[in-house]
């Protein structure tokens, strides 16, 4: 790929709004709503859905699906599988939106937040087994562990599931921004008990909404499905042996999905392709690195992060983000770890995340829909070239 230009003027008249990851349309969404309007499934229930779950299992080799209003839903569904009571402890990494936890917090779990390994800025396998152990000796295991697949990088889910497995603590993969990519030449979520994927407006696959919960285990599934329809049971009134939700995912989101999901490795190229274009556009200028990629993993570079060291870099991450803003260009620091956030203040106990910190005082998530164009690219990377002073 050719290196972009970098040419830039702080003085050049600003173009249209880029947008950090702004939703990219395959081409086929508005046949298959109108043929699903047409064909008047717009519940959450019929023929749509159910072929969007299809497409999602092969899709990611995770063989039983169910689609969902969101990915947030599709981690509640999944606490609620796993038996999740009053008082149990969650552990996942710190480096992560607050959605990882928040359905446990409300359900009464205790959350405790682990570092992450600058290798994939993704959970630290090492830190988690020394952690089991402790809690082990202790009789105090977590209910489950929430690895978390970041900005397109997976977690080292499979190392993850076999520590797990030695205490008997199974694992809930949040792959909601880890669709298309792999580790160990599995899909992201692949391996674990249950994964939640998100399909949220700025995903690289996208519905405009909702989400979905995958499981190599028909049952966990089939308790899902039943909770997210109001755990209705089949008799011919409505009977009801516990309390569920209204999770399911409208045919017509539906329809977008499956749509989107056909141009997935397309998408992935395409970002890959933006983050070697920042790669190359970026290099040489001090103090500044990019989001690693662990041998054993492909990030689908949903998002391009970089970090930028400000004493060598001569500007902070901060400056960056406003001249990039200023210029009408939207980019967002990296996750503020759940162990500095407000609403965990003194409720985490034996949380950590020095590493996580660093990252989120350095870290900056920079433009990367696939659809940005060379020109924007290049305005991304002539202003952040226009702010270092090394």
């Amino acid at each position: 790929m050719a290196p972009l230009s970098v040419r830039y003027s702080p003085t050049d008249a600003t173009p249209t709004k880029v947008w950090l990851s702004p939703p990219h349309l395959a081409g086929g969404e508005l046949a298959a709503l109108q043929a699903t309007l047409e064909s008047g499934w717009v519940a959450p229930a019929g023929p749509v859905p159910e072929a969007f779950e299809a497409a999602i299992a092969e899709a990611t080799g995770i063989p039983h699906v169910v689609a969902v209003a969101s990915g947030t839903a599709a981690l509640h569904l999944g606490y609620r599988c796993l038996d999740l009571q009053p008082g149990d402890e969650v552990w996942t990494s710190s480096l992560t939106f607050v959605a990882s936890v928040a359905p446990a917090v409300q359900m009464g779990a205790k959350a405790r937040f682990l570092d992450v390994c600058p290798e994939s800025w993704t959970l630290d396998p090492g830190l988690l087994a020394d952690a089991l152990a402790r809690a082990g000796r202790t009789g105090r295991l977590p209910r489950a562990v929430v690895p978390v697949d970041l900005y397109g990088q997976c977690a080292d889910l499979g190392t993850i599931r076999a520590i797990c497995d030695r205490w008997g603590v199974p694992v809930l993969s949040d792959s909601a921004g880890g669709m298309g990519a792999r580790h160990r030449g599995r899909h992201a979520g692949a391996g674990a008990q249950l994964a939640a994927f998100s399909f949220n407006g700025n995903k690289i696959i996208t519905a405009g909404g909702g989400g979905a919960l995958a499981s190599e285990d028909a049952a966990l599934i089939a308790r899902a499905r039943h909770l997210a329809t109001q755990a209705k049971e089949p008799a011919p009134h409505y009977q009801h042996e516990t309390t569920g939700f209204s999770y399911g995912l409208s045919s017509v989101l539906a329809a977008v999905g499956l749509a989107q999901l056909a141009a997935l490795e397309d998408r992935v190229a395409a970002r890959r392709a933006i983050f070697e274009g920042y790669r190359q556009g970026l290099s040489g200028l001090p103090g500044l690195s990019f989001m690693p990629e662990p041998a054993w993993a492909r990030s689908s570079r949903w998002l391009s992060t970089i970090l930028i060291d400000p004493e060598s870099f001569g500007a902070d991450r901060e400056t960056v983000r406003r001249a990039l803003a200023d210029e009408g260009i939207e980019s967002r620091p990296v996750w503020k770890p759940l162990h500095l956030q407000p609403v965990f203040r003194g409720g985490a106990k034996g949380s950590s995340g020095t590493v996580a910190a660093r990252l989120f005082e350095r870290g900056l998530c920079l433009p990367s829909g696939s659809a940005l164009g060379a020109a924007d690219q290049a305005r991304v990377v002539g202003i952040i070239r226009h702010c270092c002073a090394g």
